[in-house]
């Protein structure tokens, strides 16, 4: 057949429905059969070697001296130890890529053999190892032990008041770093100073970056807001260096710069930059980007910001590209920076292929899982939305217990969360009227308290916010300035704790690599190493960050199952009454069906796992016995909770050998007493989608078969739900409710009805 039946029309998903189509390989990428990674048409990698003659480079990975670009230059004269290159050079590729899965050989020998490596050779290496290896690689290789993460503060208004409150609440979840952009570049001296403030409450040591115009992001910093910088982009072509006015001696000043008024910094690059910007040379995305790596240790930067980022979605097209964004992660730390690893821009729509592409780096750890994880909504998100955002936030929490691996982030309970935000709200607020910034009224901060993005917010418009921060630009408000305005109106220790960042700067402990703040000590590459050797080594859950991990909100436990059951138990109440009648009778009428009901049923348990009362679906199983000319007995088992066995005895008491037995949760059989236990005539499975209708039709089908009839099976169609994802766990408890009332050897109790209500 030439064409699929319509039925299965849909059964196939392309990239096309998502606007993913992959990239043409005939016209702009190749795979390289060497290394397994996107090149681009019509090139190949240098092959990996170097000559020294008299103490210089006489030529690198093919190129002679004379030939070089200056990125060539840059890293022959300012990466490359030639006292250690010839050894390093020498030893083969595929050796070196076995040393960095090998348990026996420590990270600081690899790291010290890097030094002498060049950018191909580098690349080269890599490209030996497959996915699970390079993320082993990787949790080998990263410098500091104690895994981390960046968030993202942004919204669509650039709103003062919802960034400090988003700011604050991202401090809770514990990033270590928090991020913020703005949709009107005249908004950033507000946005930093929201953020600053934001980020004080609740707790000290998070590290704050505005993310701008790079001499106007250098203001900021040089005005205190901000603790970090990571914009200061390096490319792996020339052409790309000077399409943007840059040389990497103008990015190493810049980097200069940053480092000694204080501020952390780190580079940015990653695959598909070149491509983005017209300038790929044709070579892989690998060796261009073990360039930019090379280049960055040259410049002296303490850290990387690379896998993709803004390239991410673009090399995610080509054969092999989301590994190659793991490749080069592990070249930046084998290189000994801090690498926060990409896993920013979402390289998909596919919700699968964003969880799978940030697997490898949970559960490897890394100095920070996401170089900026959305912890406000996608919409709200001005970089674009992350690999994560504000609506996936509980499914990340999830992942971090799943596997009980440390993404460096804590659940927050709604109380904790609504404190902080009003807190954040109202130091905000005081320190814009103690400045001359504004007045925000109270129905302005009690909008942004309870938002969950900017659409649900009647705070700043960012005409609002340009004027205000162009107030703070002009009149050359500082960090100093906003720290005395929260003291000065109570916010002590809001005030305390901007105080303690701003003191860093002056001691320089978090310009180390890889630093972070946590509980007010700086820990980073230097005095907390990735020690990683093999089995209970490096980076382990202590038990009380196991426990915050399994923390994640609305845990299900058998006391909050019994609790909400119990809201019901009044209504029930209204509607049925149950009379116990003493042992049950062992036979009666011929038409007799007995309806054997779970320990727990009307006791404990008032509703089904879809919702119907218990009184309901005795209603209509009773009503559709009645139709078919059968006369229902209701029977409680004592002694079993189990399903079958509760139709099985249901059946062995019925005079016409005919039972039904449901459980409090509503799964339900017909059975005949003569059958083996599991071997009943109907089941009904999938409680959470069973309606009264199906239950009135399966007492109707027990009369029925009582009649000795061969009924059409009641079938509760599917539509491919989860059911077992998300009932197991609250059908286990319910069942383990039901089995407490159970008593080994206790006689069936006769039980009497009485509808009090129409149902």
């Amino acid at each position: 057949m030439s064409e699929r039946p319509q039925q299965n029309a849909n059964r196939w998903r392309r990239f096309a429905d998502w606007d993913e189509r992959p990239l043409r390989l005939d016209r702009f990428a190749v795979e390289d059969p060497e290394n397994g990674f996107a090149a681009f048409k019509g090139a190949k990698d240098p092959k990996p070697g170097l000559a020294i003659a008299e103490g210089r480079v006489v030529s690198m990975d093919g190129i002679p001296a004379a030939e070089f670009d200056m990125i060539d230059h840059f890293v022959a004269h300012h990466h490359l130890d030639l006292d250690l290159a010839p050894q390093a050079m020498a030893i083969p590729s595929a050796d070196i890529a076995r040393m960095l899965v090998d348990i026996a050989v420590p990270r600081t020998e690899l790291a010290r053999l890097a030094h002498g490596l060049t950018p191909a050779k580098l690349a080269e290496v890599v490209a030996q190892l497959s996915a699970i290896e390079l993320a082993f690689a990787f949790s080998k290789m990263r410098t500091r032990k104690t895994p981390g993460n960046q968030g993202h503060v942004t919204n669509a208004k650039d709103d003062p008041l919802q960034l400090a409150a988003d700011a604050a609440t991202a401090v809770a979840f514990g990033f270590d770093e928090v991020e913020t952009t703005m949709r009107v570049a005249r908004n950033a001296w507000s946005n930093a100073l929201a953020c600053a403030v934001g980020a004080s409450v609740g707790r000290w040591g998070t590290l704050f970056q505005c993310s701008s115009e790079e001499s106007e992001e250098l203001q900021i910093g040089m005005a205190g807001f901000t603790s970090y910088a990571e914009t200061v982009s390096v490319y792996g072509t020339e052409r790309a260096f000077t399409d943007g006015d840059d040389t990497p001696w103008s990015k190493a000043f810049l980097a200069a710069a940053y480092a000694s008024r204080g501020i952390k910094m780190r580079c940015t690059s990653g695959a598909a930059s070149e491509l983005l910007m017209g300038f790929h040379e044709s070579k892989s995305l690998l060796y261009l980007e073990a360039r930019c790596l090379c280049l960055q240790r040259a410049m002296g930067v303490q850290g990387t910001q690379n896998g993709g980022i803004d390239g991410a979605p673009l090399a995610s097209t080509m054969p092999g590209g989301v590994r190659e964004l793991m490749a080069e992660n592990l070249i930046a730390v084998w290189l000994d920076l801090e690498c926060a690893t990409g896993n920013d821009a979402r390289h998909s729509e596919s919700e699968i292929r964003v969880g799978a592409k940030i697997l490898p780096f949970l559960i490897a750890g890394s100095d920070f899982i996401c170089s900026g994880m959305g912890s406000i909504l996608a919409y709200d998100n001005s970089f674009n939305p992350s690999s994560f955002n504000g609506e996936e936030m509980e499914d990340f929490l999830v992942l971090q217990r799943d596997f009980e691996a440390d993404g460096g982030l804590t659940s927050v309970g709604e109380s904790r969360a609504l404190e902080l935000r009003r807190r954040a709200t109202d130091a905000l607020g005081a320190v814009f009227e103690e400045l001359g910034l504004g007045t925000p009224s109270a129905a302005m901060k009690r909008s942004v308290v309870v938002a969950s993005g900017s659409n649900e917010t009647e705070s700043y418009l960012p005409r609002d916010v340009t004027l205000i921060s162009e107030k703070i630009k002009a009149r050359g408000i500082n960090v100093l300035d906003v720290i005395k305005a929260l003291a000065v109106r109570g916010f002590r220790e809001e005030a305390q704790n901007l105080l303690n960042v701003v003191r860093l700067r002056v001691s320089g402990d978090y310009l180390q690599t890889a630093a972070v703040v946590r509980q007010g000590h700086v820990i980073s590459a230097v005095n907390d190493p990735n020690d990683y050797g093999g089995p209970g080594t490096g980076y382990r859950l202590s038990g009380q960050r196991r426990q915050e991990l399994a923390a994640i909100r609305d845990v299900l436990t058998r006391e909050e199952v019994l609790r909400t059951e119990a809201t019901f138990a009044g209504a029930e109440n209204r509607r049925i009454r149950y009379r116990a009648l003493g042992d049950a009778a062992t036979s009666g009428p011929k038409n007799e069906i007995v309806i054997g009901v779970s320990p727990a049923f009307g006791l404990k348990l008032f509703r089904t796992l879809a919702g119907h009362p218990l009184s309901a679906v005795l209603r209509a199983m009773s009503e559709g016995i009645a139709e078919k000319g059968g006369v229902a007995r209701i029977v409680r088992m004592r002694h079993t909770a189990d399903t079958s066995f509760l139709g099985l005895s249901a059946a062995r008491l019925a005079g016409s050998g005919i039972g039904i037995g449901i459980q409090a949760k509503g799964t339900a059989v017909i059975h005949q007493a003569d059958r083996l236990p599991h071997h009943n005539l109907e089941l009904f499975s999938n409680a959470p989608i069973t309606s009264l209708a199906h239950y009135r039709k399966l007492g109707q089908n027990a009369t029925a078969y009582a009649k000795g009839e061969l009924p059409e099976p009641v079938v509760v169609p599917t539509e491919g739900e989860a059911m077992g994802a998300r009932f197991h766990a609250q059908v286990a408890l319910i069942y383990a409710i039901e089995t407490s009332l159970a008593q080994d050897g206790a006689k069936p109790e006769e039980i009497e009805i009485a509808f009090l209500e129409v149902q």
